[in-house]
């Protein structure tokens, strides 16, 4: 057990499709459970009504096991924090309210946590017994998900500024919907990252945007690949079947450079050279191997998180939670979730 100046936050992630409850006693990770949804594999996306029907079922029992597996005591938890945005309202809901209930059932402050900021402080978690080494400030963050492509300025847990962003489509979005065109299931980007192994990057060509200044945009890209496969299947039809390991691997390649590209920019223009990654698509080994090329050439430090900590989880809400409740930064119980908005 800890002693009185221990801060054990109870952590609710419900922001998509993944149910997810974490314990942090610090700084350091207790449990971190997540039950993922398949009932969305069928229809190609995840579909929002379905994913907040599936949150009621899961939240209890993860939280549940959560509590038992960091082998707290219920009266133990400080504080409770929980994803207020951006997401599915409805999933939102669900951890917003069940997060509400227990912090006034047990009389404990409710903190309200941006899940952007979950995954850029991802990088300070502790596990027991895993030696790692966290970002000295400031750092500069890559943040790559379905939903979010952004370049982020870390000054301070809880000070960042976003420097760069997609202007339409996020990364993961780009490789998800280009691996629905392909005939791929749900969700594509881990299956693009493992045909790609197998495949020549440079067989084939795709549009790069050019956006002015950090910011991405990835729609561009989308649409050419679209064109590409509709004029080659018009020539032959078994053209993907016979060529899933190239294709993939040209596409993989070309928005890693896309992404590499404004990181390198950015690294240049503010001087930092302290590089993070974060969000579901730094899960991608293509995009990590850039960017351990880019830290040998560049002489960077670069901060790969472990693979459970890509994706979203519970663990970087209470982990925000536990900065947040160091500098007293409460929510009140009408705070309300938001399906979109900013850093700031």
């Amino acid at each position: 057990m800890g002693n009185n100046r221990d801060i054990i936050i109870l952590g609710i992630e419900s922001s998509c499709d993944d149910t997810s409850a974490a314990i942090t006693r610090n700084n350091l990770m207790l449990s971190n459970e997540v039950s993922g949804q398949t009932v969305h594999i069928a229809y190609g996306g995840v579909v929002p009504e379905l994913a907040s029907r599936a949150h009621q079922q899961n939240i209890i029992p993860v939280v549940d096991l959560a509590i038992k597996n960091a082998g707290i005591y219920l009266d133990e938890i400080s504080a409770v924090a929980f994803t207020r945005g951006p997401g599915l309202l409805g999933s939102l809901l669900v951890g917003t309210s069940f997060a509400k209930g227990f912090a006034l059932a047990k009389n404990i402050p409710l903190i309200e946590v941006n899940h952007l900021q979950g995954h850029v402080l991802a990088h300070f978690l502790k596990e027991p017994s895993v030696e790692k080494k966290t970002p000295k400030f400031p750092f500069l963050c890559l943040l790559v998900s379905g939903g979010n492509s952004q370049i982020i300025v870390v000054r301070d847990h809880l000070d960042m500024e976003i420097i760069g962003q997609t202007i339409d489509d996020a990364a993961g979005e780009a490789f998800d919907k280009c691996a629905k065109v392909m005939g791929l299931p749900y969700p594509g980007g881990p299956l693009i990252d493992k045909l790609a192994k197998e495949g020549d990057a440079k067989a084939f060509k795709f549009a790069k945007p050019r956006i002015p200044g950090l910011d991405y945009s990835f729609s561009g890209l989308k649409t050419s690949f679209l064109y590409f496969i509709r004029d080659r299947m018009a020539e032959n039809q078994n053209f993907i079947e016979e060529n899933k390991a190239d294709i993939c691997a040209s596409l993989q390649y070309t928005i890693i450079e896309v992404l590499m590209a404004k990181v390198k920019q950015a690294a240049k223009e503010t001087g930092i050279r302290t590089i993070a990654v974060s969000g579901g698509v730094s899960a991608n080994s293509g995009l990590r191997k850039a960017l351990l090329d880019a830290a040998e050439k560049y002489n960077w430090e670069v901060h790969i998180p472990a693979f459970k900590f890509t994706t979203d989880n519970a663990a970087m809400i209470a982990i925000t939670g536990y900065y947040k409740y160091l500098k007293g930064e409460f929510a009140s119980q009408d705070a309300v979730p938001y399906s979109r908005v900013s850093l700031k």
